[in-house]
């Protein structure tokens, strides 16, 4: 059995605000296996599954640039918040978006080409590991597309048919605040839909209730569900009373496409645990 650590239990904990004791029976069942532990959880615990994108294990910054042609979004890291708070890191997470804009490419390998050398210079002088993770390209022959950031730490590119410039920083500030995984119900994945319908189906199967009454309760759950992922079905965060989708049929606009960077997400960081290596040095003394 794979070991269960203290930092793989709390991990489990945010994410479905279970008891610590539940986190690492369901942990011990998986096998260490943190997905398949919290799948577990939701069938047996009637847990909601927390949105995991805020998972932040890496430092950074996320830049953006924008002219007349499109807009470029880039992700680069650093080893420390301190590193990425300095103006030469910043100084060149902005070069990376603008060589982007100017090469009209989002691909990394030709970005670590033209840009290894200062980045390389800025390693040895900063004393850290600093590397273009993540770059996104949308061109503004598809629909007008407006940039947001949010402390360095979050940012958005929204793509619109139609609408206008107030319109689609709305939409990006609405995405960077309510994290919508896509567009609409149709962008969703059918494994996605059958993983939920597995759990929902599991958490009402021992209501007790008829069949054809257990599948409505399930196909509720899952118009919730899609509801809750998708940008058209959220509510629209400057006016809860309305969803997207209608204010988008109000403004004559359609949302083409969205992208949301948050610094870190889904980079395993190692967690020191500093009462063990203490309890150790004690031990070993």
């Amino acid at each position: 059995m794979a070991a269960i650590t203290a930092a793989l239990v709390q991990e489990l904990r945010r994410i479905t605000q279970a008891g610590m004791m539940d986190c690492k029976k369901f942990l011990e069942k998986a096998n260490g296996d943190l997905n398949l532990a919290e799948e577990m959880m939701r069938k047996e615990l009637s847990l909601k599954a927390a949105k995991k994108a805020d998972r932040v294990a890496a430092e950074g910054i996320i830049a953006v640039a924008i002219n007349e042609h499109g807009a470029v979004m880039v992700e680069v890291n650093s080893e420390t918040d301190f590193v990425a708070r300095g103006d030469e890191f910043k100084g060149f997470a902005d070069e990376v978006a603008n060589t982007s804009l100017t090469m009209m490419t989002d691909d990394i390998q030709q970005l670590n080409v033209a840009l290894d050398a200062k980045r390389q210079a800025l390693v040895s002088k900063l004393g850290e590991n600093l590397q273009i993770r993540r770059v996104t390209l949308l061109k503004k022959t598809n629909g007008l597309v407006s940039p947001y950031l949010h402390g360095g730490r979050i940012g958005v590119l929204m793509q619109l048919q139609g609408g206008n410039e107030g319109l689609a920083k709305d939409l990006a500030m609405h995405v960077a605040a309510s994290r919508p995984q896509c567009v609409s119900a149709e962008n969703v994945s059918p494994e996605i839909l059958a993983k939920e319908k597995e759990i929902y189906m599991a958490q009402v199967a021992q209501s007790g209730k008829p069949a054809n009454i257990i599948e409505k309760m399930v196909e509720g759950k899952l118009k919730k569900f899609l509801e809750e992922v998708t940008l058209l079905g959220q509510p629209f965060v400057k006016n809860p009373d309305e969803t997207v989708a209608q204010l988008l049929q109000k403004e004559k606009a359609t949302a083409v496409t969205f992208v949301r960077y948050e610094v870190g997400e889904g980079i395993e960081k190692k967690v020191d645990n500093f009462v063990e290596e203490v309890m150790s040095q004690v031990r070993g003394s």
